[in-house]
């Protein structure tokens, strides 16, 4: 099968032919019709995460996948040939990713199926940014009338973050820049939000707007320690990045380390908001398999929200 392939990291992922897989017990064979670029991947093609999960070459990168189940392990149950699903790899190693015209996964984490009203593009770009959108909000416990800042609104995580903060009850403050990036956010399902130039004085812009800091902050890009200082006393922030504790010594707020979990339940919620039109998954191009290099050289190089990858 063709696939997005590492043969040794750091290296640029290259279309490739590599054995279809074949399901383990407990396991879906999914045909793959859409998957999109993470910064997982791009971090792994980069080198990032060695010594941090086995590697096992030719590495297919990939975690977002939509598609239809070809086969199933033995022992499966809650599936059948054909079911349209979508979800999350969440193999505890590299290697067998989604770039690629099939992929394995766990039949029992990380996929769910796909209702009715949902776009397979939209579902194949939905799992990982949605659940570390979704994970964060909750993390937080945002209520109706707080205020959150969300730092890195323009990519993946940030736009479906806005929207779900939006869609609490929250008042949204989203860092992007003036013109295209600041009309993109704006233009976000249900999100009545005031954006703020990242490039400029962000502290000024934002005490201009909460003047006793506000309450929560998602992190998502930035200097977290910078961020956290934004808050009012006893504030929260989540981090997808690493941020700890101990880089806000001294100050009254709570650090919440963002990981996302790709559970079931997490993914049909998303699912289903997305389904009904009250979420919109924010897919701004589209590439072929083939031309998988170019798609990540949009991630690359800033593109707003999700790049979806079809692979069939």
């Amino acid at each position: 099968m063709r696939a997005v392939a590492l043969n040794e990291v750091p290296s640029a992922p290259a279309v490739a032919e590599v054995d279809t897989p074949r399901p383990e017990a407990g396991e879906l064979l999914v045909k793959v019709a859409v998957s999109s670029v993470n910064g997982f991947d791009a971090a792994t093609a980069a080198g990032y995460l060695q010594g941090m999960m086995e590697h096992r070459f030719p590495l297919v990168v990939g975690k977002d996948f939509a598609g239809t189940v070809e086969a199933l392990g033995e022992g499966v149950e809650g599936f059948a040939v054909g079911d349209a699903v979508f979800g999350v790899v969440m193999k505890p190693f590299l290697g067998t990713g989604s770039l690629a015209e099939y992929v394995t996964v766990s039949a029992a984490y990380g996929v769910a199926h796909v209702p009715a009203g949902l776009d397979l593009k939209d579902a194949g770009a939905l799992g990982l940014a949605g659940t570390a959108a979704f994970d964060s909000l909750t993390a937080l416990n945002i209520g109706k009338d707080e205020t959150v800042l969300v730092s890195g609104a323009t990519g993946g995580v940030g736009a479906l973050a806005v929207q779900l903060a939006a869609a609490r009850g929250a008042k949204v403050i989203a860092t992007a820049r003036p013109g295209t990036e600041a009309d993109f956010v704006t233009g976000l399902t249900g999100a009545d939000v005031e954006v703020v130039d990242f490039t400029g004085d962000l502290a000024a812009q934002v005490r201009a707007l909460a003047p006793e800091g506000v309450d929560a902050v998602v992190h998502l890009a930035g200097d977290g320690a910078a961020l956290a200082g934004l808050l009012k006393p006893g504030g929260r922030i989540a981090s997808t990045l690493g941020l700890a504790k101990d880089a806000v010594d001294g100050q009254d707020v709570t650090v919440h380390s963002v990981m996302a979990d790709a559970n079931a339940q997490t993914l049909t919620t998303l699912a289903e908001q997305v389904a009904s039109g009250a979420l919109r998954v924010p897919v701004t191009a589209t590439f072929p398999l083939a031309q998988a290099d170019e798609a990540f050289a949009a991630f690359g190089s800033g593109a707003l929200g999700k790049i979806a990858v079809t692979c069939s």
